[in-house]
């Protein structure tokens, strides 16, 4: 595998970074002398571009590749979908990669992914775009990629980005619930190495902080994105002398869970507590009663950030672009009930 940089193919070629660029990606507006005379170059220093398959074969389509690291199956099917609805559009191929985000080896595994199978560029979903160290790497590989990434406002920084603002949906979320009456919410954590789950969980305290109540420990119960540690955190909720009235879940799996404890305690959703989700997946719409939650469109979201990494190949302008999950209304939520009429948890 050459270890050339576009730079070193300008050089000897005697052309700009951006001429070589150009061939690189097909563009007839390079004289033909010209275009000769830099792939001479990529020849001769054995230049690996990502779009060097394009750029030489002359085919009609990039490939790019979704990177992931998220066990949840709804969420990769959605994601997928949204590629493909962007690729599919503007005549591109996708290659969906799975990796551990935690690897130290991950720079170095997503660049030897994009050579090995001739990738154009690189859409990263969390927690995969959160790992700052690779990311600084993967741009020293000249590699181009999108992020989708937590943040309440746009990083401004120079990697481009979608950013979905899950604190504020938090707060809306939290708010919800203080204004239906309840004075003592449970909050079921996400994984710790998805920044979303502190972004939520910010949004919780900033709610509860606004309306003037205290931030109890107690009913803050680590865990991650699964059903299983809904259901466990939810039961050592109910198994506290003053057990909350409502629980909000980091993400629906988590209040399906929840739910399901709910129910097996003897409890009634919503009237014996209200149970809160977020990102508006199918365990909330299939969940009876349906859960509240947060829409967060996965497939918009990853269609967005594959359409910026596609302008980005074709080095057209980008700019960031946020979202804002939703808030939505089921039937998980309600006033609480009257202490002297809850039943008693099992």
């Amino acid at each position: 595998m050459g270890s050339a940089t576009l730079d070193d193919v300008a050089k000897q070629a005697g052309v700009s970074a951006k001429t070589v660029s150009r061939v690189a990606n097909g563009e007839r507006s390079v004289r033909p002398e010209t275009r000769e005379r830099v792939l001479r170059a990529i020849e001769a220093l054995d230049y690996r571009p990502n779009l060097l398959a394009r750029g030489l074969s002359g085919a009609h389509a990039y490939t790019i590749g979704l990177v992931f690291d998220n066990p949840n199956a709804y969420y990769i099917i959605a994601m997928q979908q949204g590629a493909l609805a962007a690729c599919d559009d503007m005549h591109f191929g996708l290659q969906i990669r799975p990796c551990d985000s935690t690897a130290s080896t991950l720079a170095e595994d997503l660049r030897d992914f994009v050579h090995r199978s001739r990738i154009s560029g690189l859409v990263l979903t969390t927690p995969v775009s959160e790992r700052t160290r690779a990311l600084r790497k993967l741009a020293g590989y000249h590699i181009p990629f999108v992020r989708i990434i937590s943040a309440a406002r746009d990083p401004r920084d120079d990697i481009p980005c979608v950013y979905v603002d899950d604190r504020d949906a938090a707060y809306a979320i939290t708010t919800h619930l203080l204004q239906l009456g309840h004075m003592r919410i449970g909050f079921l954590q996400g994984g710790k190495r998805h920044h979303a789950s502190a972004e939520r969980l910010k949004g919780y305290k900033d709610a509860l902080q606004h309306y003037g109540l205290p931030i109890r420990d107690e009913l803050m119960v680590e865990g991650d994105y699964v059903f299983d540690d809904g259901f466990r955190g939810a039961r050592r909720l109910f198994d506290l002398a003053e057990p909350p009235t409502a629980i909000f879940g980091c993400n629906d799996e988590i209040a399906a869970g929840a739910l399901a404890a709910a129910q097996s305690a003897g409890l009634s959703v919503p009237y014996d507590v209200s149970i809160a989700g977020f990102e508006d997946s199918p365990f909330s719409r299939h969940s009876w009663p349906p859960l509240t939650t947060a829409r967060q469109r996965a497939d918009i979201i990853v269609e967005r950030a594959t359409r910026m990494l596609i302008a980005r190949i074709r080095d057209e302008p980008v700019d960031n672009e946020g979202f804002n999950p939703e808030l939505v209304v089921r039937g998980s939520t309600a006033p609480p009930r009257p202490k002297s009429r809850q039943r008693k948890r099992r």
